[in-house]
């Protein structure tokens, strides 16, 4: 009887956290966009609020500090983004498809996303002054990484050869494109963002060997 007690009340327990978390995953979802036009550093709780439906109460409630907020709303939107590329992957029945449609999705989620992506950029930066970020910041990085990795992977192989870099340099290179071209996109430099658009295709063939 005391060990049935003891599960249902594991249960119990188990369901409030649960709910505490989906909480925190709906508001942090709900003030993302807040948070991207605003930026870190420009940010409090107490404004997040003010541009959102939701309280400073009710935000300090679920999130010890604007941080805490920032991580995991990033977090939150990278789990939905990091399989991006996945589709055109699967759809992809030749090297040249493959190319172009991620060369395509490359750049219109650049634009259409710019906000969020700028916010991530931000974060990430805000890990090399404060170590309280750098465990999400590596697991979120780590992510990316597996997903540009899929990319390269399968056109090697639909070329008929092999990746030319390790994951981790392949995808430095392309972050590197596109956090280069994201600065462009926002200083609506469009000459320079088409430049990179036209060079990634050769960036793409330089990664693995094949014809």
């Amino acid at each position: 009887m005391t060990e049935v007690a003891e599960t249902k009340r594991d249960r119990i327990a188990r369901r409030g956290v649960d709910k505490f978390q989906a909480r925190r995953t709906e508001l942090a979802m709900a003030t993302l966009q807040t948070l991207a036009e605003l930026g870190y550093a420009r940010t409090s709780l107490r404004e997040i609020a003010q541009n959102s439906e939701f309280s400073h109460g009710v935000l300090h409630y679920y999130f010890e500090d604007k941080r805490d907020l920032v991580t995991e709303a990033v977090r939150q939107y990278e789990a939905v983004c990091v399989t991006r590329y996945d589709e055109v992957v699967a759809r992809s029945a030749t090297a040249g498809q493959l190319r172009d449609q991620f060369t395509e999705m490359f750049f219109a989620t650049l634009r259409e996303d710019a906000p969020l992506h700028r916010l991530w950029y931000d974060l990430r930066n805000q890990s090399l002054f404060d170590e309280l970020f750098r465990k999400d910041v590596l697991e979120i990085d780590e992510r990316r990484e597996a997903m540009i990795w899929r990319v390269i992977s399968r056109y090697a192989e639909l070329r008929g050869g092999e990746p030319t870099a390790s994951p981790a340099t392949a995808y430095a290179m392309l972050d590197g494109i596109f956090q280069r071209a994201l600065l462009f996109a926002l200083s609506e430099m469009d000459e320079a963002v088409a430049g990179y658009r036209e060079e990634l295709p050769r960036v793409l063939g330089l990664l693995s060997t094949g014809g």
